[in-house]
C-alpha cells in the first residue's frame, strides 16, 4: 500500500511562499490518512458482519427445514429405525405347475400407537381389547401410561379391523402400510410352502422373509427385484394335492392314526406332484415351534421329508432287485425259508410259517423276512451299502425344502452281517418317505436314479443307472403280484394296475431303547400303472389301528394299503391317466412241425 507523505515538499514550498504554516498542511494530511484508515476498517467490518449473517441465516434455515420435515413425518420405533427406501416389501408369487396361485401378497395395514398423543388412554385400551380379543386391556393400559413413546399393536389388520380402529378416533393410533403374505388355499400344501413373516420394518413398510419350506429355501430369489416379480413355479398340482390331503386325512381318522404322510412323484422327472404331512397348519397363521415334547408330533413337522422311520418290508424289493441284478438269483430261484434264522443270540422269524423254500417272487409276495435275509447274506454288506447308497439312502434328499437338509438317514454304527440281514427287510436303517419314493422311482422307470424336486421340470432326468432294465422289470412284476396275490390285496384299483409293497415296522421307544409292542409305522410303497409306471405313491401312517373286526389290526395291508388305493382312484384321473385293461402275459407257444 502506498502512503501519502504528511509533509509533501511541493506543498511545503508553496506554503512558505504564501506565508502559510507548514504544520497546518501536516495536520490536514494526517487527518485525511486517519479518515481513510477508518473508512477501510469500517468497510472490512461490514463485510465480515454480512458474511456472518448469511452463515447464521443458512444454519438456522437448515435446522428449521429439518424440524419441519420431522414434525410432518410419521414416528418410528426409537429402538430400531430403518429407512423405508431400503426395505424390500415386494415378494414374488408362488404358483403350482399350472400357474394357479399358491402364495401371493395382499396390501394391508399395521397398527401402532404413540401414547404421548393419546387423549383417553383407558378408553383406547378398552376399545382395542374389544376389537382384538387376543389383546389384554390391563396390559395395554400399562403400556400406554408408561414411558414408551411408540409401540406396535398389530402387524396385520383386516379392512374391517382397520375401520373399527379408525372409528375409535384417537390421534395416538396410527396406521402403516404393509404387504402381507397371503396363502389363498389355507392349509393346502402348508408344509411345502412353509410360510413367511416380517423381517426389518418401520411404519412405512416391512420386509417379507421366508421362515420354512420353499419360502425360506428360495427366499433370496423371491425377494430379488432383478427377477422382475416373476413367479416361482412348483411341481405341485393344486387339484391333486387337494385330493391327496382329503383322502389321507380321512384315512388317518378312519385308521385311528396319530399322524400320516404321502408323497406322489413322477418316476421320470422326479417332480413331486403332491406331498402331504398330517397334522398340518395354516401358513396364514403359522403356529410357534414347540418348546417341549416330541418335535415329531408338532404340526410344523414335515413327516414326508423330516420323518426318519424304519420302513419295514418295503425294503425287501431292493434286496430282490439287487440279487437279480448281480446274477445271484432270478424270480424263480428257490431260497431256504426254514426258520427261525439264527445269528448268534438273535433270531429272525416270519409272520407265519411259509415252508422250507420259496421262490424269490414268493418271498416278496408273502413278505418273508427269512428269505430276504438269506438273499442279503449272499449279497454281502459291502455290495448292499453300495446299492442303497446309489439309491440315495445315505444322504438327505436334495429336494428344495430347507427341512430336507437335516433329514439324514440313520445308519448302524457297525454295519455287521446282522445289520445286512435286518436292513434287507427294512429294520436297522431309518429314512424318510421321500427317500423311499426316490428308491421306488428307480425301479419304476427302468433302473435309473431319480432325484426328487419340488420345482416344475419339462425334461426327463437322465440319472446314472443303478439297476438293469431286466432286473427292474422283474421287480415291477413282483410288486404287481404283491397286490394281485399277496399282502396288498386291498390295493387293487379297477382300471389302474397297481404294484407295491407293504411295510409294517415296530415303532422305537423315545427313551430307553427297544420297540413298542402295540405301535407301528405302516407304509405302502406303490407305483401305477404297474406295467408302465408313471407315478410312485408312498403312504405312511403313524400308529394306525384298524378296529372294524373283533381284533385290532395294525399291519400295512389293513391300514395304509386301502388308504393308498382310494388315493390312486381319486388322483389318477386328475393326472390324465385313463382306466385301461391290464395287458395279459402271453402264454408259452411251442412251434411244432406237421
Amino acid at each position: 500500500m502506498t502512503r501519502k507523505p504528511l509533509r509533501p515538499l511541493a506543498s511545503i514550498l508553496k506554503a512558505r511562499r504564501d506565508g502559510e504554516s507548514a504544520e497546518a498542511i501536516e495536520r490536514a494530511n494526517l487527518r485525511e490518512r486517519h479518515e481513510e484508515m477508518q473508512n477501510k476498517g469500517r468497510a472490512r467490518a461490514e463485510g465480515r458482519l454480512l458474511v456472518m449473517s448469511f452463515l447464521f441465516l443458512a444454519a438456522f434455515g437448515t435446522v428449521g427445514v429439518r424440524m419441519g420435515t420431522v414434525s410432518m413425518t410419521d414416528a418410528t420405533e426409537p429402538r430400531r429405525s430403518f429407512s423405508a427406501s431400503h426395505i424390500q416389501a415386494e415378494r414374488a408369487d408362488i404358483v403350482d405347475r399350472k400357474g394357479r396361485i399358491l402364495a401371493t401378497n395382499l396390501e394391508t395395514h399395521a397398527l401402532y400407537a404413540q401414547p404421548p398423543h393419546m387423549i383417553d388412554k383407558e378408553r383406547v385400551a378398552r376399545e382395542l381389547a374389544a376389537i382384538f380379543p387376543d389383546l389384554k386391556e390391563e396390559r395395554l393400559v400399562k403400556d400406554f401410561t408408561g414411558k414408551r413413546k411408540f409401540l406396535w399393536i398389530k402387524k396385520k389388520l383386516s379392512p374391517e379391523q382397520k375401520q373399527a380402529v379408525h372409528d375409535i378416533g384417537d390421534p395416538g393410533l396410527q396406521f402403516g402400510r404393509r404387504e402381507m403374505r397371503l396363502y389363498p388355499n389355507g392349509q393346502l400344501a402348508a408344509h411345502v410352502l412353509g410360510g413367511a413373516t416380517f423381517g426389518e420394518e418401520d411404519v412405512h413398510a416391512a420386509e417379507l422373509i421366508g421362515v420354512a419350506g420353499v419360502e425360506k429355501y428360495f427366499d433370496e430369489v423371491l425377494r430379488d427385484p432383478a427377477n422382475g416379480g416373476r413367479a416361482l413355479t412348483l411341481s405341485i398340482d393344486l387339484t391333486v394335492q387337494d385330493a391327496s390331503e382329503r383322502v389321507l386325512y380321512g384315512g388317518m381318522k378312519l385308521m385311528n392314526a396319530k399322524g400320516a404322510s404321502s408323497v406322489l412323484m413322477d418316476v421320470h422327472t422326479g417332480e413331486v406332484i403332491a406331498m402331504v404331512s398330517l397334522p398340518d397348519f395354516d401358513p396364514n397363521d403359522r403356529p410357534r415351534p414347540p418348546t417341549q415334547g416330541n418335535a415329531g408330533d408338532s404340526p410344523l413337522f414335515n413327516r414326508a421329508v423330516q420323518g426318519l422311520y424304519e420302513l419295514g418290508s418295503t425294503f425287501k424289493i431292493f434286496t430282490a432287485a439287487q440279487s437279480m441284478d448281480l446274477g445271484l438269483a432270478n424270480p424263480s430261484t428257490l431260497i431256504n425259508t426254514a426258520g427261525p434264522l439264527r445269528w448268534g443270540k438273535f433270531k429272525i422269524r416270519d409272520f407265519r410259517n411259509y415252508g422250507a423254500e420259496l421262490t424269490v417272487t414268493k418271498i416278496i409276495v408273502k413278505s418273508s423276512n427269512i428269505g430276504t435275509a438269506r438273499m442279503a447274506q449272499v449279497i454281502g454288506a459291502a455290495r448292499q451299502q453300495d446299492f442303497l447308497g446309489k439309491l440315495g439312502f445315505f444322504e438327505p434328499t436334495p429336494v428344495e425344502l430347507v427341512e430336507a437338509k437335516g433329514a439324514e438317514p440313520l445308519l448302524p454304527k457297525n454295519w455287521s452281517e446282522l445289520s445286512t440281514m435286518t436292513i434287507s427287510y427294512g429294520h436297522g436303517l431309518s429314512a424318510s418317505p421321500l427317500h423311499l419314493a426316490a428308491g421306488y422311482a428307480a425301479i419304476a422307470n427302468g433302473g435309473t436314479q431319480v432325484l426328487p424336486t419340488i420345482l416344475k421340470r419339462d425334461r426327463v432326468q437322465e440319472g446314472p443307472r443303478v439297476l438293469s432294465e431286466t432286473s427292474a422289470a422283474a421287480a415291477r412284476k413282483m410288486l404287481r403280484k404283491v397286490v394281485s396275490e399277496g399282502t396288498a390285496s386291498f390295493g387293487e384299483v379297477p382300471g389302474y394296475a397297481v404294484g407295491g409293497k407293504t411295510g409294517t415296522a415296530d415303532k422305537p421307544k423315545e427313551r430307553g431303547g427297544g420297540y413298542y409292542d402295540d405301535k407301528v409305522i405302516a407304509t405302502f410303497a406303490s407305483m401305477f400303472p404297474a406295467h408302465d409306471p408313471k407315478y410312485v405313491l408312498i403312504v405312511s401312517l403313524d400308529e394306525p389301528v384298524e378296529t372294524s373286526g373283533t381284533e385290532p389290526r395294525r399291519t400295512a395291508g389293513w391300514t395304509a394299503v386301502p388308504v393308498a388305493a382310494e388315493m390312486i382312484a381319486r388322483v389318477a384321473p386328475l393326472l390324465g391317466l385313463r382306466p385301461q385293461v391290464e395287458p395279459a402275459e402271453l402264454a408259452d407257444i411251442t412251434l411244432t412241425s406237421n
